[in-house]
């Protein structure tokens, strides 16, 4: 059956295989531990075709958007009027006005990346080994960040940091890196606050995923994916929101006091069982 140029097709997924995967990506989108290398060790553990799933992967990722925007719609809502009022020439709040253009700044580098490497990264990082090493690497980062920022001075956001953590966020294309989890602690190794770093790389996120998912929606409408049936692209969409709302609570409440380290022992411990087990 075709949408447009999309082919739907029934994949080997059943509903509550959506759910869990959903609630998977909810979970790990928010905390430092990797949502996309958590999906492909799920779908892999449940013998499900990998390869032909970034459709479904795409919905969920849609739908921790969702969560980002609902959590964050005062923030939100502040910058879209900021930016308003800069289309309309007039004189948006300074601050406000500062953190859009950081913002825009510190999604180039993903989206450069996504452009033209992306088929590159699916074919050879999309795999339970490629995923268990980088598991370790950002976990070793992880330490490395909170050492260097007991040494450092508190710092706000500038241009400089934007950009620095806009570059760590297009290496989490990499499954196994973590977009929350770098762009973090990279903001941590520039002495900026937990809960700050937290909140900046959730808001360069929410414009990160809106423009990967309108690619991906642009690329299954040429068929490029294959698409599942709607109520499994609904349940992973709805439970991943769920999950994500709950994740990303109790992580901004968990920043302001504790550091990244058992999110650190985490990775670590989940890549032993990978490399053990896969």
């Amino acid at each position: 059956m075709r949408f447009g140029g999309a082919v739907i097709v029934s994949l080997p997924m059943n509903f509550f295989e959506a759910l869990f995967l959903g609630i998977i990506q909810g979970i790990t989108e928010f905390l430092p531990i990797s949502s996309s290398g958590h999906l492909i060790v799920a779908e892999q553990y449940m013998h499900l075709p990998v390869a032909d799933l970034q459709s479904f992967d795409v919905a969920v990722h849609f739908g921790t958007l969702l969560t980002i925007l609902v959590y964050f719609r005062k923030d939100i809502g502040k910058l879209l009027v900021a930016f308003g009022q800069m289309i309309a020439k007039k004189s948006p709040d300074k601050e406000e006005k500062s953190l859009i253009g950081y913002l825009i700044l510190g999604t180039i580098p993903a989206v450069l990346v996504g452009l033209f490497f992306n088929d590159f990264l699916e074919e050879n990082f999309r795999n339970t080994t490629s995923v268990a090493t980088m598991l370790i690497v950002i976990a070793i980062y992880f330490v490395v960040a909170e050492i260097v920022k007991r040494k450092r001075t508190v710092q706000k956001i500038g241009l400089f940091q934007a950009v620095l953590i806009g570059c760590a966020q297009a290496v989490a294309l990499i499954p196994g890196v973590s977009r929350s989890g770098i762009t973090i602690s990279t903001g941590l190794v520039q002495g900026i606050r937990r809960d700050e770093a937290a909140r900046f790389s959730f808001l360069l996120g929410s414009v990160a995923i809106t423009a990967a998912t309108a690619l991906s929606v642009f690329k299954v409408m040429k068929g490029e994916f294959l698409m599942p049936s709607l109520p499994i692209l609904l349940t992973g969409i709805v439970s991943s929101f769920l999950a994500g709302y709950a994740s990303i609570s109790l992580l901004m409440k968990f920043l302001k006091s504790h550091p990244l380290h058992v999110f650190a022992i985490y990775r670590i411990l989940l890549a032993v069982v990978i490399l053990s087990f896969f």
